[in-house]
């Protein structure tokens, strides 16, 4: 079985910043702000939190294929 990964890096789409954060493993995440240009990040349609949608990894419920998060 593989390990789930926590680190993901946020990219923002409105100015490009980056940065690596921890992802919660109990709950998704639906807001991010952009600690650069303050744009409140939300997930885009489909996906279930900010690091699916922005993230450089997937959010641990969907690494480990449990769907959305839980």
């Amino acid at each position: 079985m593989t390990s789930v990964i926590l680190e993901s890096v946020l990219t923002c789409p409105r100015c490009g910043f980056a940065r690596e954060e921890t992802m919660p493993t109990d709950a998704c995440q639906f807001f991010y702000e952009c600690t650069n240009c303050k744009t409140l990040l939300r997930p885009e349609p489909g996906d279930c939190c900010v690091f699916c949608s922005f993230g450089s990894v997937k959010c641990p419920s969907v690494q480990q294929q449990l769907g959305c998060c839980r």
